[in-house]
């Protein structure tokens, strides 16, 4: 794209803007907001009103939009929205598509400009009929060019899991309902382990049609298209004619599931991640977010000092030190004009190894090896030896695959402390642990290969010298280094690396954190957090004291 052309998005309409920002989104507001409808003036000078709408505003405005989608008439209540446009086509699918009617609108008191309300409609398709209850609110705003009171369009004031580019529809369900069961035949369902959620409705998706079900007729939620034209699976609202549900089996754990949704629900946005290093099978993801997004699988996030297992087995295979080799910590280290600290508190040591600097986490003993690193050795180590940053893993369900990019200037020396342009998951770096525990690149999955003939991603794994080293450094690090209080308790044969990424405009760090115990490695994330042993390291220790 030329350089000096903004595309913008707005309400659904796709506007180019080149030069003169300020005039072109001027003129996209008064475009798509609504405000600017003919007749709303005499054509001469009058006083109109400005600021936040009265309460009296509020109260007739939403009185005016509710009487109007209660009759089903999408055309009239879009003229009480400031997008009219997308408002008059969501409400029309309401109706319509959707097969939703005796709408009865209730609202509650307003508290300033915000209306909350409930809705009792009726589902009807195909001779069948059920009840659909629920609770909702809206905002009247002020509108920008025609100063009416308008409510506040969002797809969210249909229903409030509606999110922007969503629609509803009524109909035979795209694929049958399942009934996913974990490695040991024991039923998984969305109401015991809420973060499985998402996960069945893809695995819904995908595999539906494979299990022998039969489809039912079901009220469900249509998502946008991602970039790659695959859109999420439906999220079903009310089924009013159940299907027959066939048999998927999962490779995952319901003990260590349990153990996972209850770690995640004690620190808000975190995700957790458990695999079997043996076989790369996924035990447990779990994610506790107001969004409801599967950050486990998804996320792409600055992984912080976790991102020195890989950092440091480039180290190791490029022959530039060794875990008994020297790697100072000194107090602070500068590549290319940016100067790098440790965490407060660190004392430097010029004599340290590179298990010294892994275990106490000294950020300065990687950045000092910029110099002799190549500026796509870890991209290369990532990919070819982790399994990284190729975008060819089939884990059964969409998954990020990390991105380790060969990034010159300062970046060199920030993506060998999982800062830079280095981005992960979860779920990438669970998979790093099991790699560097076993030397082998498994790439993880929740449902067989078998079951449709994916082809795994493939990577060439470690060497046994260079695992050895690993393991040895995460085996410090937990027991004596800066997860051992985390870890303290936990027996046999165990190892860990804390992290944390600064990310900007958050007030703390995101908490990372990533172990193993006997054959399984787990991995957890919680956003503006603070250190890795604050939240990610509490919730990564009892899964696998849980699933050890």
């Amino acid at each position: 794209m030329a350089r000096g052309v903004k595309v913008a998005v707005v309400g659904g309409a796709c506007v180019v803007l080149v030069g003169g920002a300020g005039w072109g989104l001027y003129n996209i507001a008064h475009a798509l907001t609504g405000d600017g409808e003919t007749g709303s003036g005499s054509g001469g000078h009058r006083a109109v009103e400005t600021g936040p709408p009265s309460g009296a505003e509020v109260t007739d405005t939403a009185r005016q939009f509710f009487t109007a989608w209660e009759k089903g008439d999408a055309a009239q209540a879009a003229t009480y929205t400031n997008y009219p446009e997308a408002a008059q086509e969501l409400l029309t699918a309401y109706s319509g598509d959707a097969h939703i009617g005796q709408v009865h609108i209730t609202p509650g008191a307003a508290t300033g400009t915000t209306v909350p309300f409930t809705v009792k409609a009726t589902v009807s398709y195909d001779g069948k009929s059920l009840p659909l209850d629920y609770d909702g609110e809206l905002t009247v705003v002020r509108g920008k060019t025609s100063y009416r009171p308008l409510v506040d369009w969002q797809p969210s004031v249909v229903h409030p899991e509606l999110e922007r580019g969503d629609t509803l529809a009524t109909g035979e369900s795209a694929a049958p309902e399942i009934e996913a069961v974990d490695r040991n035949g024991a039923v998984l369902t969305k109401d015991k382990y809420p973060s499985l959620g998402p996960v069945l409705d893809e695995l819904r998706q995908r595999y539906g049609d494979a299990t022998g079900g039969r489809p039912g007729v079901e009220l469900v939620i249509r998502h946008a298209d991602t970039a790659d034209g695959e859109g999420p699976a439906d999220t079903t609202l009310l089924t009013l004619a159940k299907g027959r549900p066939g048999k998927l089996r999962t490779t995952l754990s319901a003990s260590a599931q349990a153990a996972a949704e209850a770690a995640v629900r004690r620190y808000p946005e975190s995700s957790v991640v458990a695999v079997k290093p043996s076989t790369g099978e996924i035990l447990a993801v779990a994610n506790h977010r107001d969004d409801g997004f599967n950050a486990a699988f998804l996320g792409e996030l600055a992984p912080g000092s976790t991102m020195k297992i890989v950092s440091a087995a480039t180290l190791i295979d490029n022959n530039l030190t060794t875990a008994n080799g020297p790697a100072p910590c000194p107090p602070s280290a500068v590549w290319q004009s940016q100067t790098f600290q440790n965490l407060k508190g660190l004392q430097p040591d010029e004599h340290a190894t590179l298990s010294d600097s892994f275990a106490r986490s000294c950020n300065t003993a990687f950045v000092k090896f910029a110099d002799e690193v190549k500026v796509d050795s870890l991209t290369q180590e990532a990919q070819e030896r982790f399994g990284l940053g190729q975008d060819n893993w089939k884990v059964g369900v969409p998954s990020f695959d990390g991105r380790v990019p060969a990034s010159g200037g300062p970046d060199t020396a920030a993506n060998l402390i999982g800062q830079g342009q280095v981005q992960l998951s979860p779920l990438n770096m669970a998979s790093v642990t099991a790699t560097a525990m076993t030397g082998a690149f498994r790439q993880p999955v929740i449902v067989p290969l078998s079951l449709d003939d994916r082809e795994p991603a493939r990577a060439r794994g470690l060497s046994p010298s260079t695992v050895q080293q690993l393991r040895a450094m995460m085996n410090r690090t937990a027991r004596s280094g800066t997860a051992a209080g985390v870890m303290a308790g936990l027996g046999g044969d165990i190892g860990a690396k804390t992290g944390s990424a600064e990310v900007d405009g958050q007030a703390k760090s995101n908490s990372w954190f990533t172990g193993y115990r006997g054959d399984v490695a787990a991995a957890a994330m919680a956003q503006d957090a603070g250190h890795g042993i604050d939240a990610a390291g509490p919730i990564v220790a009892s899964v696998l004291r849980s699933a050890g």
